[in-house]
């Protein structure tokens, strides 16, 4: 009685179907590569471990029992089943599936924007079924949630100090000194660089960023964690502070913000891919990686 199909049960009913095909042991000894007693052996011990006799063979020829055709179309269909199970299992194999979960930093210029959404196109033409999802925040907060794996990937500007957090370059972003219209630098051609230290500067928190800013003002009585909010109080024309070039521009074109002796007291943020070290990334994950690097022209894991 066959209660378990096991590897060599498999073997002796390929061979009984390849017997049944080539009309009996004598004509399927070339299909098989064996001789006919082999084939007659092995017909011998499927027989016994099902319990029952599969064919006739002798002077009238071979011809299969009752219970030798029905174990044919079952063999038949067994194959088929198995075939479609290695084929969706090999599907699965090359499939990518999951999820990765992306913070991106507010306030982002759009040709990035549409650097990140290339990537989204090419890694959709993968075989793939994964949920991606995107996270609009400031530093201080992509940062927290990659360190409690409530991240898998961040873009945006970082402190440096988390030993915990990997950083692969992405780009670059000008930063300007700005003043809004009615501030008392704003018709000044070439204001003096010690009238513009005394102004009223809105900082944010992020000291690794202002630490960078070629002006370090003396007064400050505005602060913003956003990069809206920082354009409001300039806008104002009460403060001055650092604004993203491409955040600025339509503003510098309406008259209602100007740079601030440019190029002497702009400076550049380095933006960054980055992850938590300890986390093993899945093939997902890996994947669009990979995808993301290539639309911004850089190698996938020269981190910092």
């Amino acid at each position: 009685m066959l209660s378990q199909v096991r590897d060599l049960d498999l073997q002796l009913l390929r061979l009984f179907v390849t017997v049944v095909e080539c009309g009996g042991f004598s004509a399927a000894q070339g299909e098989l590569g064996l001789s006919q007693p082999s084939i007659s052996i092995q017909m011998a011990k499927l027989e016994t471990r099902l319990g029952y006799r599969l064919c006739e063979r002798g002077k009238g020829g071979f011809r299969l029992t009752t219970k030798g055709e029905s174990l044919l179309q079952a063999t038949r269909r067994l194959f088929v089943a198995i075939e479609g199970f290695r084929s969706e299992a090999q599907g699965v194999a090359e499939k990518l599936l999951g999820e990765v979960r992306i913070g991106i930093s507010e306030g982002l210029d759009a040709s990035v924007l549409l650097k990140v959404s290339e990537a989204i196109r090419v890694f959709r033409q993968r075989d793939q079924a994964v949920t991606l999802e995107l996270l609009s925040g400031m530093p201080a907060e992509l940062e927290r949630l990659l360190l409690q794996g409530r991240l898998h990937l961040a873009i945006g500007y970082f402190s440096g100090y988390q030993g915990a957090l990997q950083h692969q370059p992405l780009f670059v972003e000008q930063q300007s000194l700005y003043c809004g219209k009615g501030h008392p630098l704003f018709e000044q051609d070439e204001p003096a660089p010690e009238l513009i230290a005394e102004a009223d500067m809105v900082r944010h928190p992020y000291r690794f960023v202002a630490a960078a800013e070629p002006l370090q003002a003396r007064l400050s009585s505005a602060r913003s964690e956003q990069v809206d909010g920082c354009l409001a109080f300039i806008l104002s024309g009460q403060h001055i502070g650092y604004l993203p070039v491409h955040v600025a521009a339509p503003w510098v074109e309406r008259g209602l913000l100007r740079a601030l002796r440019p190029g002497e007291l702009d400076f550049r943020v380095s933006f960054s891919l980055t992850r938590h070290r300890g986390r093993q990334a899945d093939a997902a994950e890996r994947a669009f990686v990979e995808d993301l690097c290539a639309t911004f022209g850089v190698e996938p894991g020269a981190a910092e």
